[in-house]
């Protein structure tokens, strides 16, 4: 379908925030407000030559501010007003005619996310998960929205309200009674917004966007951004722009993503003006306007400096395994021959730092894949361009990204806690198991603190680690940072040109081959696994994306057919697959039909002498199968030869085949956890431990060998064999290395050989 659209330019730059711009909320046609990280809220108006300026700076919140909303002129607002909400658990609303504050709302308890002008009250939603009206200043209603935080709230033509939650869910409200509730993100629900006419839009962690019908249905899923998506909004043209942790803004038409918008930082919010332009927050402390007008668009000297931009943001970012991406060898390294099989090593090619594994075998180079950023491998850590004593990978579980914090050793650790929690966006309630990380991380356990320190936002003095407790409610439960692993792990990045041109080349070898001529591929067969190839790459249409039969049989039957050495190209193509929703299921049904080649293509391939490519896209394969409850009970049945197949993984080399049989032990483990599968638990768990303590495994590697051994001993089912195996030096070897997430989950691992 052919989509009319025409690509957004840069209008002009409003600067004058000092951190993240954080939300947007439009007034009318003729200005602006926005929220930020630097506890301000500022008013960009219009002026006599049509550009937007700074008019009004409004000071009031004590920590960031997040949504708002406009109050159109009215009686007692000759110009306006503002409603702004903050992490202080404060809503202000302000007069734009003086500047000034009129009412200050209290009553939250935690972080407000939302606010919704109602007819001249106040809704507002925060992360103590409730909703709450106010009018007049004064708080009329209360009640509990979701039994998790509320991360949006907004108002339908209707009058109903809609909220989105942590707890994956939207809520359709009537009065305080809710009529509904939405279902089917698999991850927070963090932006809302109405299309008119049509239904609901929501953004979510899943990374993707939904529009749903008021009656619950889901008209259309959007995905195509490849983080967190924070916020979503429509406009009456019909098009849809979206924000998100990956850096971009995206405009959607008819459910296709027509263009994306590069930053440089996270894009927090993306707003339509009355005209069509867009306004996007970034973390980089800048608000930018895009128009479609020509007659709009900035200078080309602006335009060049915002290229420029990106391109030094990106660039300072580029690292390699802690090296400058300059300091990597070129293409002409791979020249010369490697030693063992499976030794790696990382060239410069254009503006990334690529690895390739060296094949005995072939006495050649693969290709594995783009390097992402490693450790640095100096005493001072560089991060964002500053050189630290310590920069910590911090995980906080439920499939989140690992998060960055940097730490000097003159740094009070407490004010450190506070000034990340608030950038990551985390509650402080987290403060004092983050304090209590760096102390451990760091040695300073015996730190004397200076007793005039008072925490930013109660004003109380700081805890400090030896004195007794003056808080009564603190649960006695023990709590775990990494344990236990919820959610399956898939490798779901591919060459998909690379795939391509191997495959065509193996072709061409066959045909050349009179012997092995008949194996090879037909010019329309080659044609058709180019179109499976382009369905793949097509993620923003797996929703509604369909493969054939004849697709699956033609896969299935080179697995079968082709020699071994030449497999491991169609089977990565199976890898993707079964990460297609319409792809999983297809396949799914062969098996059921008696036509499952699988178990028989990995015990070809595990067969010595084995061939590093075969492995690593056959193991790779069947872990992304626990994408889909349909396989699990496949995967429970052939478990057993599944794991004894890829055993030889664990002492493998290459650290690429670690992953991802530490990968496939720890979906196994989620996977017989829930089904209560002991004997297979104590088959897993005796796998990981094996990975656990060989003192050669990688640290990523590692790290999920021991995430499944602590969770299968959560319940305790398999507690005791631990036990036997001798788990506790095992966790005490973990808990004293160097790495961070390796050390938390050994002392994971410890306090569980101590429960009853």
């Amino acid at each position: 379908m052919d989509i009319d659209f025409k690509d957004y330019q840069l209008r002009c730059e409003l600067r004058g925030h000092e951190d993240d711009v954080r939300g947007i909320c439009v007034c009318g046609s003729e200005a602006i407000a926005t929220s930020s990280r630097d506890r301000t809220v500022r008013l960009w108006s219009l002026d006599s030559n049509r550009k937007f300026v700074s008019s009004k700076i409004l000071l009031g919140h004590t920590s960031f501010v997040g949504p708002l909303a406009w109050i159109p002129p009215n009686s007692e607002f000759p110009l306006g007003g503002i409603v702004s909400g903050g992490m202080d658990t404060l809503v202000f609303v302000w007069d734009l005619n003086t500047g000034e504050k009129v009412h200050t709302l209290k009553g939250h308890q935690l972080q407000v996310t939302g606010i919704v002008f109602d007819e001249g009250d106040v809704v507002s939603s925060s992360v103590d998960c409730t909703l709450k009206r106010w009018r007049n200043g004064q708080p009329v209603e209360t009640w509990e929205a979701h039994k998790a935080p509320v991360q949006a709230v907004i108002k339908l033509p209707s009058g109903e309200f809609v909220t989105g939650s942590s707890d994956t869910t939207l809520k359709l409200w009537r009065g305080k009674t809710c009529v509904h509730t939405f279902e089917g993100h698999s991850d927070t629900v963090r932006g809302l917004s109405v299309m008119s006419g049509l239904g609901i839009l929501s953004a979510s962690h899943d990374g993707s966007l939904r529009l749903w019908a008021v009656s619950g249905e889901v008209l259309m899923e959007m995905v195509g951004h490849t983080a967190i998506v924070y916020s979503v909004d429509s406009h009456a043209s019909g098009l849809i722009v979206s924000g998100s942790e990956d850096r971009f803004a995206k405009v959607w038409k008819d459910g296709v993503c027509v263009q994306s918008i590069e930053h440089p930082g996270c894009v927090w919010d993306a707003k339509f003006m009355e005209n069509g332009d867009i306004v996007t927050a970034c973390s980089d402390g800048v608000v930018r306007i895009w128009t479609v007008d020509q007659n709009n668009v900035a200078e080309q000297q602006e335009l060049d400096l915002y290229t420029s931009q990106l391109s030094l943001y990106k660039s300072s970012r580029k690292k390699v395994g802690g090296l400058k991406l300059e300091e990597l060898p070129g293409l002409e390294a791979l020249k010369i021959p490697g030693t063992t099989d499976g030794q790696t090593k990382i060239v410069r090619e254009g503006d990334n730092g690529v690895a390739y594994g060296w094949n005995m075998r072939e006495q050649k180079w693969d290709k594995i894949g783009e390097v992402v950023d490693g450790p640095e491998e100096s005493n001072r850590q560089l991060f964002d361009g500053i050189q630290y004593d310590y920069v910590f990978d911090v995980d906080i579980g439920d499939g989140m990204p690992i998060r960055k914090l940097p730490y000097n050793r003159s740094d009070n650790p407490y004010d450190v806690a506070d000034k990340w929690l608030l950038k990551e966006n985390l509650p402080l309630s987290f403060r004092e198991q983050i304090v209590q990380f760096i102390l451990q991380n760091t040695g300073q356990n015996n730190v004397t603190f200076d007793a005039s320190f008072r925490d930013p936002y109660t004003g109380s003095n700081a805890y400090v680690p030896g004195q007794p407790s003056h808080l009564s409610d603190i649960s006695a439960k023990p709590t775990f940072k990494h344990i236990p692993k919820k959610g399956m792990l898939v490798f779901d990045a591919a060459q998909f040109d690379g795939i391509l041109k191997k495959i065509i080349e193996f072709n061409n070898s066959l045909q050349s081959d009179q012997e092995k001529q008949n194996l090879s591929l037909t010019e329309l067969n080659v044609s058709r696994l180019g179109a499976i190839v382009k369905i793949l790459k097509d993620t923003s249409h797996y929703h509604s994306s369909k493969f054939a039969d004849s697709d699956i049989d033609l896969l299935l039957n080179l697995l079968r057919s082709w020699p071994t050495a030449m497999i491991f190209p169609v089977i990565d193509i199976v890898r993707m697959i079964v990460l297609h929703p319409d792809g999983a299921i297809l396949l799914h049904k062969h098996f059921e039909a008696g036509n499952d080649i699988l178990v028989e293509v990995i015990k070809k391939v595990t067969v010595s002498p084995t061939i590093p490519a075969n492995l690593l896209t056959s193991i790779r394969a069947v872990t992304n199968l626990f994408r889909n409850s349909c396989y699990y009970n496949w995967l429970q049945k052939h478990r057993s030869e599944i794991l004894d197949a890829f055993s030889s993984c664990s002492s493998s080399p290459n650290k690429n085949l670690q992953l991802s049989y530490s990968t496939l032990l720890l979906n196994y483990a989620v996977l017989l956890i829930e089904s209560n599968d002991q004997e297979g638990q104590s088959q897993v768990l005796s796998a990981a431990l094996e990975l656990a303590e060989d003192e050669n495994v990688e640290v990523d590697s590692k790290f999920r060998a021991l995430v499944a051994v602590g969770s299968l001993m959560l319940k305790g089912l398999v507690r005791k064999i631990a036990l036997d195996f001798d788990v506790l030096n095992i966790a005490k070897a973990a808990k004293g290395s160097k790495d961070a997430k390796i050390a938390e989950v050994g002392s994971d691992i410890e306090l569980l050989t101590k429960q009853s």
